[in-house]
Parts: C-alpha cells; sequence; structure tokens
C-alpha cells in the first residue's frame, strides 16, 4: 500500500478567505475564478497572487485580451496589496494578446509554454481566460478545441509543479463547459443588486481534496483589498468543545436593585435582551453594564447603528471608549451583512479579551443592513448569539418596542426566543404623567423576580423605585387606582430609593 499523500494548503492572503476554503489553498491545483465584469476577479488574483509570490516561488501573471498590463496596474497599484519593488522579480507580467489574436488555441499553447519554461513559475494567472477561448471559436469546432487546450494546459501545469490560476468573465455556472470539469477549484464571485444596494458574494462551488464551507459568502472590497467573511456557522464550531468555564458566576449590572431582580445578576455567559420604547433608558442601561464591568476589571466592546458614541449625550460611554476600555465597532460601510458585523465584533472582543459585548440597537441594525439579508435576519441574528457567546462573552442587546399597550411584546423581530434573559421597559400614565416601569420577563436557569417595578432616569443613571401596588392595569398604558386593605398593604419602602421626579433623557 502507497503512503497517503499530504496537500499542502497555501494561505492567500485574503483575510477570511483561508476558514472559507477549508484551510487554504491546494498547492499545485489547478484553478478557475469566475464572475461577472466589475465583481473583483482581477483584484482578488493580485490580492492572492501578492500575498504568495516570493523569490523562490514566483508568479507570472499573463494577460491577453481584457487589458494590457500597464492599463491593470495602473489601477491595482491603488490597492495597499500591491507592492511595485517585487515586479519583474517575484512578479512577472506577460502579455499575449498577439498569440490569442491568431484565434489558434494551439499556438496560445505553445506561447504560455514558452514563457513557463523561460521563467518556471510556481504561480501562474492567466486574464483574461475567457478572452482565449472566444478567440479560439473562431476555429471550426470551438468545443473539441477548447476541450484538448484545456486538457492540455492542465497536466502541463500540474507536472511544472505550478498553482494556476484561470481568470474569465462567466455568467451563468450551470453551462456545461469543459473549463469547469478540468478545474480542480471554482470560485464564483457575483454581485446582488436590489433597489439601491450592490453586495458582493462569494462561493466556493469546487475544490477538490478538501472540505470547504457552502453557502454564499459575502465580501467586502476596500483599499485594503477583498476581505470575505465567514459565516457565523464556522465560528460556532470552532467553539463546539469551549468549556463552561464561567458556570454560576454572576454579572453585576450596574444599576441598583436591578440585579436583584434578576436573582443575583446576569449569569456570566447569557445573552440579555432590553425591550423598549424609545426613550425608555435602553442605551443607558446598556451603558451602565459596560462601566460596571470597567468597574470590576473588565474591558467590553459595543456596535452602535443609531447614535454613535462621541456624539452621544452618553458621556460614560463615551469617556470608556477614549480610555480603552471599551472598544467602538464601526458600522459606517452601507448594506452589511451580519457575518461582516460578527467579524468586526470577534476582531475587538480579541483584541481587547473583552467580556461583555452591547449591540444597541436591533432596530438599527436591520436598517443597517443590505435588503438581501433582511429576510433571514431572525436565522442569521441566532446564529450570531451563539457565536459570541460561545467565544465567552456576555451579550446585552436593545430592541425598539412601539408601546401598543394591547398586548405584551418583546420584539418587532420574533427574536425573544435568542436570548437567555429579557427586560421590558414601559411608559405608563399616572395622575397625567409620563412614568416608567420594567419588568424582567426571564432569566433562563435561574429564579428572578416578577415585579413590575417603577424606575426613573437621572443625570447619573438609572434609579429602580418600589412597586406601583395602588394601581392595576398598569401593562394596559393607563393603569385605576383601586383601594388597598390591611391585606395588600403597599411594600416598604427600600432605602436610598430616588423621589420620582427625575431629569428626562433620552437614550
Amino acid at each position: 500500500m502507497t503512503d497517503k499523500v499530504t496537500i499542502n494548503q497555501l494561505p492567500t492572503g485574503v483575510p477570511g478567505l483561508d476558514e472559507v476554503l477549508g484551510g487554504g489553498l491546494p498547492e499545485f491545483s489547478f484553478n478557475l475564478i469566475a464572475g461577472p465584469p466589475g465583481c473583483g476577479k482581477t483584484t482578488l488574483a493580485h490580492q492572492m497572487m501578492f500575498a504568495l509570490a516570493t523569490p523562490k516561488r514566483p508568479a507570472l501573471y499573463l494577460t491577453v485580451l481584457g487589458e494590457p498590463s500597464l492599463k491593470m496596474l495602473r489601477y491595482q497599484q491603488q490597492f495597499d496589496f500591491f507592492d511595485s519593488s517585487r515586479l519583474n522579480h517575484s512578479v512577472r507580467f506577460v502579455n499575449l494578446s498577439d498569440a490569442a489574436l491568431t484565434g489558434d488555441l494551439t499556438a496560445v499553447l505553445r506561447r504560455i509554454v514558452a514563457e513557463v519554461e523561460k521563467h518556471n513559475p510556481a504561480l501562474v494567472f492567466i486574464d483574461s481566460f475567457r478572452s482565449v477561448v472566444l478567440a479560439g471559436e473562431t476555429e471550426g469546432n470551438p468545443h473539441n478545441n477548447l476541450q484538448h487546450f484545456m486538457q492540455e494546459l492542465a497536466m502541463l501545469m500540474t507536472s511544472w509543479h505550478a498553482t494556476t490560476f484561470l481568470i474569465g468573465e462567466y455568467f451563468t455556472e450551470t453551462d456545461a463547459n469543459p473549463v469547469f470539469t478540468v478545474a480542480d477549484g471554482l470560485i464564483w464571485l457575483r454581485q446582488a443588486v436590489q433597489r439601491n444596494s450592490m453586495v458582493r458574494k462569494l462561493e466556493i462551488m469546487k475544490m477538490r481534496g478538501q472540505s470547504t464551507l457552502p453557502g454564499l459568502h459575502s465580501f467586502r472590497m476596500t483599499k485594503a483589498g477583498i476581505q470575505v467573511f465567514a459565516p457565523a456557522g464556522a465560528i460556532i464550531a470552532q467553539n463546539a468543545e469551549r468549556s463552561a468555564e464561567f458556570l454560576g458566576e454572576r454579572l453585576q449590572m450596574g444599576v441598583p436593585r436591578l440585579d436583584a431582580m434578576l436573582g443575583g445578576g446576569l449569569p456570566r455567559g447569557h445573552s440579555m435582551l432590553i425591550a423598549g420604547p424609545s426613550g425608555s433608558g435602553k442605551s443607558i442601561l446598556a451603558g451602565a453594564f459596560l462601566a460596571e464591568g470597567a468597574r470590576c476589571g473588565e474591558t467590553g466592546v459595543i456596535v452602535v447603528f443609531e447614535q454613535r458614541p462621541g456624539s452621544s449625550r452618553n458621556r460614560q460611554i463615551d469617556g470608556l471608549i477614549k480610555s480603552g476600555k471599551v472598544g467602538l465597532v464601526n458600522t459606517n460601510p452601507d448594506d452589511i451583512s451580519i457575518d461582516e458585523v460578527l467579524h468586526l465584533l470577534l476582531k475587538e472582543i480579541r483584541r481587547l479579551k473583552a467580556s461583555r459585548v452591547v449591540i444597541d440597537s436591533l432596530s438599527g441594525f436591520e436598517l443597517k443592513l443590505a435588503p438581501t439579508f433582511r429576510d433571514d435576519f431572525r436565522e442569521s441574528m441566532l446564529r450570531m448569539v451563539i457565536a459570541l457567546v460561545g467565544e465567552g462573552v456576555t451579550v446585552l442587546m436593545t430592541s425598539e418596542l412601539e408601546d401598543r399597550y394591547t398586548d405584551l411584546r418583546f420584539s418587532p423581530y420574533g427574536t425573544a426566543f435568542i436570548t437567555d434573559a429579557i427586560i421590558v421597559q414601559r411608559y405608563i400614565e399616572v395622575e397625567s404623567r409620563l412614568q416608567r416601569v420594567m419588568a424582567v420577563v426571564k432569566v433562563r436557569g435561574s429564579n428572578h423576580s416578577n415585579e413590575l417595578r417603577e424606575y426613573s432616569i437621572h443625570e447619573d443613571g438609572i434609579h429602580i423605585g418600589d412597586m406601583l401596588p395602588a394601581q392595576e392595569g398598569l401593562l394596559g398604558g393607563r393603569p385605576t387606582q383601586i383601594k388597598i386593605d390591611k391585606a395588600r398593604s403597599p411594600a416598604p419602602k427600600v432605602d436610598g430609593a430616588k423621589p420620582a421626579r427625575a431629569v428626562s433623557r433620552g437614550e
């Protein structure tokens, strides 16, 4: 029996792509990078080339009819990964347009062989390969001619121990095509346009010899190059063996009396949803959660989708960000995906070794998403929360909730089941005044208070008061006063409770 052959995997240098590929790119593989014009094929090829090419592993980039080498270099050098000092050393460009214009695929193959024998590259790129195919279709029998050309090219590149990339403009992957059959790897890039939104996605349709992550993966192209966002499912799988090291430990919320309502604080590693109408203090409570963590020596991360810290009225969070105790996730780009936000969160969590995370709010999050991702918002959020908790952090999310007073809801997205704990905030009218009440709806695996308590917002934060036993029908928004007898005397006033009059503050 022969020994098992181990295939070496090359790191692509494209953030997130190695995870999607299942570890990296198989060395000596024969690959096709396909997709419509403008989707990022050439940029992806250049980014991988500059990451992989070395003096001992030189790259040969063959351009055909797509665009001249000088024109291509003019635009590609705008990216951060481009290194002009490596041109004609570890990276070499050659134009094959003269051979391709003859329409003779045999002549093109001879020219490719000559250049490969001359420079002995370990990496070969042919861009645009589709131009070679179209030029060859002027011959009498284009299908057989192309199939023979592909088989010859693949065998030659394998015998030379070269990792090869064909870059071509293809619009559908369903067509029978000898290029797709011969290729060891097929990386398909797409552009999805919906309403006024454009999202780029990538799919590994084929990669011989290794298990890749299935499905479409969003990616973003910036001055730094392409970044692929691996799905939450991959993060969940990586954290599957993580032990429950903090089992039983409780986190303090930073709001007096709230910890007692939660049964002793929020269990570490739990996820919590704070649901309430605008101005009810959701963001203030979230800020207190981060501030209490900082006071206890813990770092945190916050992602804000509505009003950005620094321009907000929450000076507490602004100060924590400036001091480096809380990391701020940038959500400036439009048309984001949940996988992209998860990637940004994990990057900050790992940088700061954070243990507390705030997402403020789900309502703004959904509006920031590209339309193509909104239908799967609930399912994607579930995977995201599982991935974050698996990372060992405690997650607090806020959700805007319209106060209809006719039903007790916790989220307009049906996401209440995702979280381990829920706090609901409501407005009520008492004696022609707008007052606030809150209650702990659930804390998974723990006893908790079932009391509906009045609270107020002051300059120094939220102060929770007592129950309102003299009122009934609080959840209806307009409670009525009831007669209190000795058997139903009001709960005693707790020391330190603030007076009802408070400074009105928004979130």
